[in-house]
C-alpha cells in the first residue's frame, strides 16, 4: 500500500473536517449559546470516557487488520474476528445507552452546574448523547478496519462527505426548525447512524470472500487477548491522563465557564487534525512491517514519521502558541471569548505538541506488541496528574490544569520515548 498515497488523503481529508469545524463552531455557539455549547464539551467527554467499554478491541482489530495485509491472517480468521467484535460491540452499546438514561437525573442533579438551560433540556440532551456514543462504537469498529486495511483513500471520501453533511445538515436544522440542543443532538444521531451503514459496507467489501461465512469465535478473542488487554489497561491510564481536568472542570467550573475551556481545547485540537493524517498512515505500515519481518525498512519508516511530525506539527504548535489571541479573535469575532480563552490555548497547544512527538515511538511499540512500556509509564504518570489537578484545579482553576497538562508530556518526552528508542531501534 502506497504510505505517500495515504498520507495525502489523510490529510485532505482530515483538513476537510478541521476546515468544517473552523467555519462552524462559532455559528454553533452563536445559534446555541456557549452554555449550551458546553454540553457538546461533556458530549466529547463522555464519549471518550466510555471508550473503555471497547475493551481495547478497537486498536487491536486495527492492528490485525494490518497485520492480515502483511499475511499474519487468512479472510476467514480476520472476518470471523471482526464479527466476533461485532457482537461484544452490540452488548457494550447496550450497557451505554441504559447505563445514561438511568443515570441522567443524577449527573445533572449532582454534577454540572446550569446556569440558564432548563433541567430536563439537559437531561433530554443527555439521553440522546447515550444513542449517539452507542453508535459511534460500531463506527469506530468498522472505521480502524479500513485503517488498518489501508483503505485510508476511500475511508476518508466517505468520511469527507459524511462529515460535511453532519456540520451543514445541523446548521440547517438549528436554522430552520428549532435552534435548541435536542435538536443538533438528533441530528448527530441520524448522521451516525448513516456512517456506520456506510462504513459497514465498504469494510466487508475490502476483505476476500471467504470459505463460509463469517461467525463469533471465541477462539478468535483467545488469539489477540492479551494484546487487546495491554491496550485496554493503556487505554483506562490514557483517559484518566487526559480526561481528568475535563471531569474536574465540568464539575468544579459552571456550564458557561466549561464552555470557555471547551472552546480551548477543541481550537488546540488542530494540532492532532494536523498530526492525525501521519499517525493514522504510519500505524498500519508499522504493523505490516513488523509482521513481515522487513526491520530494515520498519527503522527508516519510524525516522521518517518521527521527522514528518516534528517539522509540520511543530509549526502549527508555535503559531497557536504565539499568535493565540488573535487566532481566537479572528475565528469568533468575540473578544470576551478570545479574552476568557487565549491563555488556556497556549498551555493546552504546547501540552499537545509534546504529546505528538510520542505518538510515532508509541506506535512503533504497538507493532512490537509491546505494550508494557506504555502502562507501566502511565501508572507513574496517573500517579502525578491525579493529585496534581487535585491541588491545582481548586486554587488556579482552568489554567491550572492545562499546566499539570504540559508538565505531563514534557516527562513523556524526555523519559518515555528514551526508553522505547533504547529496545524496538537496534542497529541494523
Amino acid at each position: 500500500m502506497s504510505l505517500k498515497k495515504n498520507i495525502i488523503a489523510n490529510y485532505f481529508g482530515q483538513g476537510w473536517n478541521a476546515l468544517i469545524g473552523i467555519i462552524f463552531v462559532p455559528v454553533y455557539i452563536k445559534y446555541l449559546g456557549i452554555e449550551a455549547y458546553g454540553l457538546i464539551g461533556v458530549f466529547a467527554m463522555l464519549q471518550t470516557l466510555l471508550t473503555l467499554l471497547d475493551m481495547g478491541m478497537t486498536p487491536t482489530l486495527s492492528r490485525e487488520m494490518a497485520r492480515f495485509i502483511g499475511g499474519a491472517h487468512t479472510p476467514q480468521s480476520i472476518r470471523d474476528l471482526l464479527r466476533t467484535l461485532e457482537v461484544i460491540t452490540c452488548i457494550a452499546v447496550a450497557l451505554i445507552i441504559i447505563g445514561i438514561w438511568l443515570s441522567s437525573n443524577i449527573i445533572v442533579t449532582h454534577w454540572l452546574k446550569i446556569d440558564k438551560l432548563p433541567f430536563e433540556v439537559v437531561v433530554r440532551a443527555l439521553n440522546i448523547m447515550g444513542v449517539i456514543i452507542a453508535l459511534r462504537f460500531f463506527e469506530n469498529i468498522y472505521r480502524s478496519s479500513l485503517v488498518g486495511l489501508q483503505r485510508q483513500v476511500i475511508f476518508n471520501g466517505i468520511n469527507c462527505v459524511l462529515q460535511t453533511t453532519r456540520a451543514v445538515g445541523a446548521i440547517g436544522a438549528l436554522a430552520f426548525v428549532s435552534s435548541t440542543i435536542d435538536v443538533f443532538f438528533v441530528w448527530q444521531g441520524v448522521i451516525s447512524l448513516v456512517t456506520v451503514i456506510f462504513f459497514r459496507y465498504f469494510t466487508y467489501n475490502s476483505i476476500p470472500k471467504s470459505v463460509r461465512h463469517s461467525r463469533f469465535s471465541i477462539e478468535s478473542v483467545r488469539s489477540v487477548w492479551h494484546y487487546a488487554a495491554g491496550m485496554m489497561m493503556i487505554t483506562l491510564l490514557s483517559l484518566l491522563l487526559t480526561q481528568v481536568d475535563k471531569l474536574l472542570l465540568s464539575k468544579l467550573l459552571t456550564l458557561t465557564e466549561y464552555g470557555y475551556y471547551t472552546l480551548a481545547v477543541t481550537v488546540a485540537g488542530a494540532i492532532y487534525m494536523i498530526l492525525g493524517p501521519i499517525g493514522q498512515a504510519f500505524q498500519p505500515k508499522l504493523c505490516e512491517l513488523y509482521a513481515s519481518g522487513n526491520m530494515k525498512e520498519l527503522a527508516t519508516t519510524y525516522h521518517k514519521g518521527a521527522q514528518l511530525v516534528t517539522v509540520t506539527v511543530g509549526s502549527a504548535a508555535v503559531i497557536l502558541i504565539f499568535f493565540a489571541h488573535p487566532i481566537l479573535n479572528v475565528w469568533t469575532r468575540d473578544l470576551e471569548l478570545s479574552a476568557r480563552s487565549y491563555r488556556l490555548l497556549q498551555l493546552i497547544a504546547l501540552g499537545n505538541f509534546l504529546n505528538a512527538l510520542c505518538w510515532i515511538p508509541y506506535f512503533t511499540q504497538l507493532a512490537y506488541g509491546w505494550t508494557g512500556l506504555a502502562v507501566k509509564v502511565n501508572i507513574v504518570a496517573v500517579c502525578f496528574i491525579v493529585p496534581a489537578i487535585l491541588w491545582v484545579t481548586p486554587r488556579y482553576g482552568a489554567e491550572g490544569a492545562a499546566m499539570v497538562w504540559v508538565a505531563l508530556n514534557t516527562g513523556y518526552v524526555l523519559i518515555s520515548i528514551h526508553l522505547a528508542f533504547r529496545r524496538i531501534l537496534k542497529p541494523q
